[in-house]
């Protein structure tokens, strides 16, 4: 069957959006976006109706998919975060709320009484996690820089010391890019004595790099972590939302179930899943490599310490936490952050500075500061 094309007018309507979203691509700086990607190789595939239904380590009747591949992802962070090596599973997520979503299901299912305790800089998400999951939950106060406060956290849990305990940590805080340190909760739910509990590490943003600096933040399996999850189009960069998330195969074996009409075991949140997205983190695993990956890592840091000492050369009260990628300061004006997309929250906005942001980036937002703050001068 001959298809049929566009109207004229529909297809101006997708060629000025596109122009606007090279335009507004161009000009971002405030959000946890890698756009220095390039997937054409995989363009092919885009021709096939890929689905990893169900369970990616278990096989279905539905062959038109990428889950082969979907499990070398799955494995690369696995190792990458020190998951038991007889003792892991995991599948490509929608992103990195559904990656919470299912660290947080498979803690319910193992502690259905369970208190989730989570700092108040928590990715927004996660209430709605706990609201849609049902789960009680208690918000502990931060630090100035957005970690944990771990007196308040010891002084909650020892106060709810009958339930079992349910820790959502950050690695990485949407404002800040503060991480909680799960070795030292672990420590403290040892000096309390809780038998029963369960850590989920919310890596979105930080988790593949933390990996991959020293000191090494306490964050992953051997710190005591029992899930993590990270969001693949930040880091990774991805023309699709998309994220892992990589659970204890034991905790997850509690909640599998057998679905005939797939042919596979439900253990995933979604049953339809994004079968394309495993290509494009498998891609760039294969293209970088763990040294790809770490030389990314140094160059986002060092974009960040040169966008911090830049912003406090103009008299910008700049500041960032060890290792962080995310340059802190406060709110500028409104046109600065509409150019620029900068997030504000209580009167801060930060840059995050991404692989694909260069120094020559920052040099054109500081040009456009030192302009405003002329005009208000």
């Amino acid at each position: 069957m001959e298809a049929s094309k566009l109207q004229e007018k529909d297809q101006q309507v997708l060629n000025d959006l596109l122009e606007n979203v090279k335009q507004q691509t161009d000009l971002f700086l405030g959000y946890p976006v890698s756009k220095d990607f390039d997937y054409q190789a995989l363009s092919e595939f885009l021709k096939y109706p890929m689905n990893n239904l169900g369970d990616p380590f278990v096989t279905s009747t539905y062959g038109v998919g990428s889950r082969e591949l979907e499990k070398e992802v799955v494995q690369f962070f696995a190792e990458l975060f020190r998951a038991p090596a007889d003792n892991w599973w995991g599948y490509v997520t929608n992103g990195g709320s559904e990656g919470n979503l299912y660290g947080l299901y498979l803690a319910r299912e193992l502690h259905p009484k369970g208190m989730v305790y989570y700092s108040e800089a928590t990715h927004y998400s996660v209430q709605k996690n706990l609201h849609l999951l049902n789960m009680s939950n208690i918000v502990i106060r931060t630090q100035e820089n957005g970690e944990i406060d771990y007196e308040d956290l010891e002084h909650t849990i020892r106060m709810n010391r009958h339930m079992p305990v349910i820790i959502m940590a950050n690695i990485g805080t949407t404002m800040t890019e503060a991480r909680d340190d799960v070795a030292k909760i672990k420590s403290i739910l040892k000096k309390l004595a809780i038998q029963h509990y369960y850590i989920h590490a919310d890596a979105a943003l930080s988790g593949t790099y933390s990996a991959l600096i020293e000191p090494r933040p306490a964050f992953d399996f051997e710190d005591g972590a029992d899930s993590i999850a990270i969001s693949g189009h930040k880091f990774f960069g991805s023309p699709m939302p998309c994220g892992v998330v990589v659970a204890k195969k034991s905790n997850r074996d509690r909640i599998a179930r057998s679905v005939a009409y797939i042919g596979s075991v439900d253990t995933t949140i979604t049953g339809s899943r994004n079968g394309h997205s495993p290509l494009f983190l498998w891609h760039t695993i294969k293209r970088l490599g763990i040294a790809g990956l770490k030389s990314r890592t140094m160059h986002s840091l060092a974009t960040a310490a040169y966008t911090e000492t830049k912003l406090k050369e103009i008299g910008i009260a700049a500041w960032r936490n060890v290792n962080a990628i995310t340059v802190n300061f406060p709110t500028p004006p409104a046109t600065i952050c509409k150019k620029w997309q900068l997030a504000a929250e209580q009167g801060n906005s930060h840059i995050i500075c991404m692989p694909n942001v260069m120094q020559s980036d920052i040099d054109l937002l500081i040009a456009d500061l030192e302009v405003e703050m002329a005009l208000h001068d």
